[in-house]
């Protein structure tokens, strides 16, 4: 039996801290093995890099995601026994509803919200002599994730729902106030959830039909109940808030844009190049730095004990930065992806393995669409300045962006006026559905 290799001290805590993204793949470097062994808070843990490891890491009958997220990122980023948390039946039953969601047809709804909420806040945008980006985006976002989801939103409330979606993002790595912080957002925003939900059920409120808040209102579990109000709260925020959290994408996308002069010409002349540019914007910038999962029962790997039990973590980032995957891995470049797909284990911005059986997250395909459709509509349909501000991320903050959330000046939109989408007039009613 191989003896795993040790990272050097007792505890690794202090050093994620300091390294942040690349701590996992920085200990696989200095030890020369895509796996690994530490403390975290005292806890004994397993590391895993690259594409073995990460088949490995979704194999679901070596491990199971029951007991492996932590409770303060349940209480904020995810909620309390939501379906990143759930294993077997249980989670394959509720991951297929999620998936029913992401059909063409609906996903081409939610671009059709998208496309008349940019070209609106474009024209606000006009009447300004500063926009930052980031913020911007995530009003959009939610504008159009409520109305697709079904979920009313008045326009006075869009600011502090949309902030509240961040904070939850935003909690994840911290500590002290972002943790508190983002645990309050959670609160208030399963509360409002919660209370549609029972004034639904109640008869008081009319659900869309067909929407996606219709189909978890009414959900049956395993059981063959229904869930109950609050967790239908946290599996609809669950659509919500990772959409909203596209704008950490987008702004990292202006940011390319802005110190890439030449990707914007052709983003101008070739539809297609807003899939390889938007894929390059997800491998390249930092999301999220590692999952994790533990040992179902004690198993044997490449000579190596992994015991019962025993907390996992798969390395996102530094697959996404492994020289030996890809070529100059931190240099942007959109065109490393005209002659390759990625494979479910060499690129994980958001997760890795099966989408139907396993937990590679439900709405990548959102993530790809709305991002490629962002890219178009600032390459395309905007002028704009970027005065000079600090677009540099710090790799041991986690969640990150760029420092300024990217300001703009002089934006004007090129396209010509034309009347706003009917679909997307839903989206600013004052009460939709």
């Amino acid at each position: 039996m191989r003896t795993i290799p040790q990272a050097p001290g007792f505890d690794s805590t202090l050093a994620v801290l300091r390294e942040g993204f690349p701590f996992i793949w920085n200990r696989c470097q200095d030890l020369g093995s895509d796996v690994f062994q530490t403390r975290l808070l005292g806890q004994k843990i397993i590391c895993l890099h690259g594409p073995e490891g990460a088949q490995l890491f979704y194999d679901s009958t070596r491990f199971m995601r029951t007991g492996a997220v932590p409770r303060r990122i349940q209480t904020t980023l995810m909620g309390q026994d939501a379906i990143q948390t759930l294993d077997d039946e249980q989670h394959q039953r509720r991951k297929r509803l999620f998936m029913d969601l992401m059909t063409p047809t609906r996903v081409n709804f939610l671009l059709e919200l998208l496309d008349g909420e940019w070209e609106w806040a474009a024209r606000e945008w006009e009447q300004r002599d500063v926009v930052e980006l980031f913020p911007a985006a995530q009003d959009i976002l939610c504008r159009a994730a409520c109305a697709w989801v079904g979920m009313p939103l008045f326009e006075d409330e869009v600011r502090e729902r949309a902030r509240d979606f961040g904070r939850m993002v935003d909690a994840f790595g911290g500590v002290g106030a972002r943790h508190g912080r983002g645990k309050r957002a959670r609160r208030r925003a399963e509360a409002w959830v919660r209370t549609y939900v029972q004034e639904v059920r109640r008869g008081r409120a009319d659900v869309p039909e067909n929407s996606p808040a219709e189909a978890f209102i009414w959900f049956t579990d395993v059981d063959g109940g229904l869930l109950s109000p609050q967790m239908v709260a946290v599996e609809i925020i669950n659509l919500l808030r990772p959409i909203v959290a596209i704008a950490t994408y987008i702004t990292f996308g202006a940011k390319a844009l802005a110190e890439h002069a030449p990707y914007r010409k052709l983003l101008q002349r070739n539809d297609d190049y807003a899939h390889l540019f938007a894929q390059e914007v997800r491998r390249n910038f930092p999301f999220g730095p590692f999952l994790g999962a533990r040992v179902r029962e004690e198993f044997t790997w490449q000579g190596y004990r992994f015991p019962k039990g025993t907390l996992t973590l798969l390395d996102i980032y530094g697959i996404n930065h492994d020289p030996r995957l890809w070529e100059e891995p931190d240099t942007f470049w959109p065109e490393r992806f005209e002659n390759r797909e990625p494979t479910p284990f060499d690129m994980l911005p958001q997760g890795g393995g099966d989408y139907l059986s396993g937990h590679r997250c439900a709405g990548e395909w959102i993530t790809l669409s709305v991002l490629k459709q962002a890219m178009h509509f600032l390459a395309r349909r905007l002028r704009y300045d970027v005065p000079p501000q600090d677009l540099s991320y710090d790799l041991t903050r986690m969640p990150t962006m760029p420092r300024s959330g990217f300001i703009m000046r002089n934006v004007r939109l090129l396209a010509p006026a034309r009347e706003v989408p009917a679909a997307a007039a839903v989206a600013r009613c004052p009460f939709h559905g």
